[in-house]
């Protein structure tokens, strides 16, 4: 019979590996064999620290605080009246987030200062630098901005010289990163993500891969192209599916911020819908795509309604309270306030702006207060007010090297010319934003200011478009493509998003799945990638652990009820809706387990980036049939090429 600390040692061993191997679901229940294991052989230490590590896994990737709740006061019962040891260390190092990521700031300082005291004196360096990480964050949250960055640098350091576990340092460099990202500071975050990256590669284990991910997707959104941070966006996606349960919501709605600033309104709102399925706030993206589609009344309102009632899903990956939470909100409540003429709206959120820009100072929240101040100005009949403001934001987005947000600034500039007469001064900053947008990938937003120099009589001179023909060759001559457009013809190689691109121009009008023009350009029948059965929507194992953590979250709620804490009851009935949510989400009719393919998301990014790329290419050498598909072909998941009814163009194929 083997000794009970092989035992031990042999499902340590298989909670890590499990880990590391992506099965989450198995790694948890590694833990809670272990923990049932040293219970029964008496050795409450282990067995404290098995619940604790329990309780992190469960706050890492689920983001359910009932059931870590739960696992954390078995952890403390196994340690009443025990000496001091590592396993208290581990214990206040996961009480410190699960408070912090409460909005308990008061409890997550005592933690973190105990697991540091702790971790420093019996030398247990994840309680060390958790509590360090978690100190740094509150300090930032307390308004001293600047010495909560130096803490973190300290962190980081200790990070870079290996001291730490792999799996404590990807989690560490996240934090680091989320912190950076909650102040805006995007050349920082980029700075720390670029250092992440460097050291995932044969170091981090389990989600971490798929968290660097949505980071590079949040930095190049800001930074680099829209077709960059899809691509990332996409790839996290993929990578976290079979990692996170509620907390999937983050890259999700990273993934429709992306697709917003793109134009791809219709594959935004599914990714912000998708988000919202997981219990994740979808917001300010979701108001801005209703915006977008010019129901501003309908984004108005849900954006007071998230600033009256912000979300409380404890989260890791954004400020967890707070006016840094507001801030986003407040920034997207100016912008259509201003598209409403709701005066006394947009009074309310510059006036929250400034503050918050006033206590956590940086480029970018500065520039978003300065805006909100632009555009109230406007409003209020002030245009050489709006003028100032505007042109300071725009100075400080392009020191940070933002250029969808700088493009947005110009429009702001440019009306405040316009309005006070200055036509030649609001037409240089149309062309700037109509430039940097397309530029940067967001096209629909560069149509949309050409629309605005035609409205506004200042059309560039270089920019006419010619009449539509009555018929336009689109022929291929085996690599070459001849593509007409009146007396121009040109002949450009030919390109899968072009190929793509005929198959939608052989039938006008009519979806055609993404899936099946994948496949017809990989040489297969129609649906034929479409058939495939899928994964399980949660397999038995993810189910079966749901169930235990339903009863965990029922004891978390009996408890909440008898302390008489109505907050944390209120969280743990979250809990619960978001879990019998999941297991009816899982299961179909008469019983049977409902699946979910990747296939049709792949297909989908894959068919649209192709698009793009192609008649970006295409624009190079024949500008107005380029400009005439990008506003008739639509993409997602159904496409479809929309003859323009007052001109239609016979297409020869």
């Amino acid at each position: 019979m083997r000794h009970v600390g092989e035992m031990a040692d042999d499902l340590r061993v298989r909670a890590e590996s499990a880990y590391a191997a992506g099965d989450f679901e198995g790694a948890v229940e590694a833990w809670e064999d272990l923990h049932r294991l040293m219970v029964e052989q008496d050795e409450p230490r282990v067995a404290a620290e098995a619940a604790a590590m329990v309780a992190m896994y469960l706050m890492m990737d689920t983001g359910l605080m009932a059931p870590v709740r739960g696992w954390m006061r078995r952890a403390d019962r196994l340690l009443e009246g025990v000496d001091e040891d590592p396993a208290h260390a581990i214990v206040a190092m996961v009480r410190t987030y699960e408070r912090f990521m409460c909005g308990d700031m008061a409890a997550a300082q005592t933690n973190a200062t105990r697991a540091i005291a702790i971790g420093e004196r019996l030398d247990v360096v994840p309680a060390v630098v958790i509590g360090r990480t978690c100190v740094a964050r509150l300090t930032i949250f307390e308004g001293r901005v600047e010495e909560g960055l130096v803490l973190l640098d300290e962190v980081g350091a200790l990070l870079m010289s290996g001291g730490a576990d792999p799996l404590t340092t990807g989690m560490m460099y996240c934090e680091i990163i989320c912190a950076a990202q909650g102040l805006l500071l995007h050349d920082l975050a980029a700075e720390w993500t670029d250092v992440m990256e460097r050291w995932r590669h044969g170091l981090a284990i389990g989600g971490i891969h798929g968290r660097c991910r949505v980071h590079r997707a949040e930095i190049l959104r800001v930074t680099g192209t829209c077709e960059e941070a899809e691509r990332e966006a996409v790839a996290a996606c993929d990578e976290l599916r079979p990692w996170m349960r509620r907390e999937f919501g983050w890259p999700l709605v990273e993934l429709g911020n992306v697709r917003l600033r793109a134009g791809d309104l219709e594959g935004a709102d599914e990714a912000f819908l998708a988000a919202h399925e997981h219990a994740w706030s979808p917001q300010p993206g979701l108001a801005l795509v209703r915006l977008a589609h010019g129901d501003v009344e309908e984004a108005a309102a849900m954006l007071a309604d998230a600033i009256e009632r912000p979300d409380q899903i404890p989260s890791k990956e954004r400020p967890p309270f707070g006016p840094l939470r507001l801030a986003p909100l407040l920034d997207a409540q100016a912008e259509v306030a201003h598209a409403g003429t709701d005066l006394p709206t947009l009074e309310r959120s510059a006036a929250g702006l400034r503050d918050i820009a006033g206590t956590y100072r940086g480029p970018m929240l500065g520039a978003a207060a300065a805006l909100a101040a632009a555009r109230l100005a406007l409003l209020s009949g002030e245009p050489d007010e709006a003028a100032t403001a505007s042109t300071r934001a725009v100075a400080d987005l392009v020191d940070v090297g933002a250029p969808y947000e700088t493009a947005k600034a110009r429009l702001v500039l440019a009306q405040a010319h316009a309005d006070a007469g200055r036509t030649d001064a609001a037409r240089r900053e149309w062309e700037s934003a109509r430039s940097t947008f397309a530029s940067y990938g967001a096209v629909l937003w560069a149509e949309r200011v050409d629309r605005l120099l035609l409205e506004g009589d200042v059309a560039p001179v270089d920019h006419e478009q010619p009449a539509p023909p009555s018929t336009a060759p689109f022929t291929r001559h085996a690599d070459q493509r001849i593509v007409a457009w009146g007396d121009q013809s040109v002949a450009v190689r030919d390109l899968k998003g072009l190929r793509h691109v005929e198959r939608l121009l052989a039938r006008p009008g009519a979806e055609q799945h993404a899936l099946d023009m994948v496949t017809a350009e990989e040489g297969g029948g129609p649906g034929a990638v479409g058939r495939s059965p899928g994964l399980l929507v949660l397999d038995e194992a993810a189910k079966a652990a749901y169930k235990r953590r339903l009863a965990d979250i029922e004891e978390d709620l009996a408890d909440a009820r008898a302390c008489n804490d109505p907050a944390r009851a209120e969280l743990a009935e979250r809990d619960r809706e978001y879990l019998v949510a999941e297991l009816t989400r899982a299961v179909g009719l008469g019983g049977r387990d409902r699946t979910v393919s990747d296939a049709g998301e792949r297909a989908r990014g894959s068919v649209t980036r192709s698009i793009r790329y192609a008649l970006d290419r295409l624009a190079e050498y024949h500008p107005a049939v380029a400009g005439h598909l990008r506003r008739h072909v639509r993409t997602g998941l159904y496409c479809s090429y929309e003859p323009d009814p007052l001109h239609p163009i016979t297409w020869q194929l």
